[in-house]
């Protein structure tokens, strides 16, 4: 089996090129090989590399700018992937995709499923709902991954920003009315292999859109109190402990693009697909603090 991965350079990429490794043969493309910018040259890419499955990993993810740069936003997420689905669906290949919970309103407090309506507040959350539904118009075998709160130990990585202001700060306020889970690149990576696995054992789950996060909830506050108390636990020297880490509500850091305040999402439909359990997110982030931990003992 032959995979083509996409955004090789961003978080999730990066946790594909090494978790898909095993698979098979992998072609794996970044911004210089693989500009999605400029859309009409994907084609190009995916027909040189006649991949048996595109793992498409790339994004404009930089919310706030999204809203002064809709169209590159629009580019990069709406019209590459609209791209990769029509050269899918002409050549029979699979495209894995991944999606946000950004493309819900927020409202209400129950989880959100698949097919609930979205309701995008912002310009990312636009581009990312049109780029899903340009996938599934074009009628390619496809899976489209919505997941929310992504962290791995490189690049804006939310964990190890709390810890480096925890190192000067006595006190820190943060966001504490945004709900969901975080969910770690490495998670990702590792139920897209046993997607992957699957369609090439013949028996591929149904073509569609699947929610995936790690178990259980939180809020940005409880996050940054988790990660504090864990880094406290194990010796990190911090200036503050976790109920220095003051709630406040998402009117006091305000920002140009409009966030979900209910960023839940049910894994329902991809649990009983795939036969899988999801891993609570406290265990799931474990992996990422273990990362970055040893270097903030320095």
């Amino acid at each position: 089996m032959k995979l083509l991965i996409l955004g090789r350079d961003g978080q999730v990429g990066t946790a594909l090129t090494q978790v898909l490794a095993p698979l098979g043969a992998i072609a794996a493309y970044g911004r210089q090989g693989a500009d999605f910018s400029h859309p009409a040259d994907l084609e190009g890419v995916v027909k040189r590399e006649q991949p048996d499955v595109i793992v498409n990993a790339a994004a404009y993810t930089a919310v706030d700018r999204a809203e002064s740069e809709p169209e590159l936003a629009r580019l990069v997420n709406t019209e590459g992937p609209a791209v990769l689905a029509r050269v899918a669906a002409e050549t029979g290949t699979w495209m894995i995709h991944y999606s946000t919970d950004y493309v819900f309103d927020g409202s209400g407090t129950t989880a959100w499923a698949e097919d609930d309506p979205t309701g995008p507040l912002n310009v990312y959350g636009e581009t990312k709902r049109a780029g899903e539904e340009a996938i599934a118009a074009s009628g390619c075998r496809h899976l489209i991954f919505r997941t929310s709160w992504v962290h791995a130990p490189g690049g804006n990585n939310f964990i190890a920003k709390m810890l480096s202001l925890a190192q000067s700060r006595d006190e820190l306020k943060v966001i504490d009315d945004q709900h969901g889970a975080p969910t770690s690149a490495r998670l990702i990576a590792e139920v897209t292999a046993r997607a992957i696995q699957q369609i090439a054992n013949d028996r591929p789950i149904p073509s569609g859109l699947y929610h995936l996060v790690a178990s259980g909830e939180t809020t940005w506050n409880g996050y940054a109190r988790f990660a504090i108390a864990e880094a406290l636990a194990r010796g990190v020297p911090l200036k503050l402990a976790p109920e220095r880490v003051l709630a406040v509500p998402t009117s006091a850091f305000p920002t140009p693009a409009l966030r979900p305040l209910n960023s839940r999402l049910s894994t329902l439909k991809l649990r009983d697909a795939l036969g899988i359990d999801l891993p609570d997110w406290k265990t799931d982030a474990m992996g990422t603090l273990d990362t970055i931990l040893p270097e903030k003992m320095t």
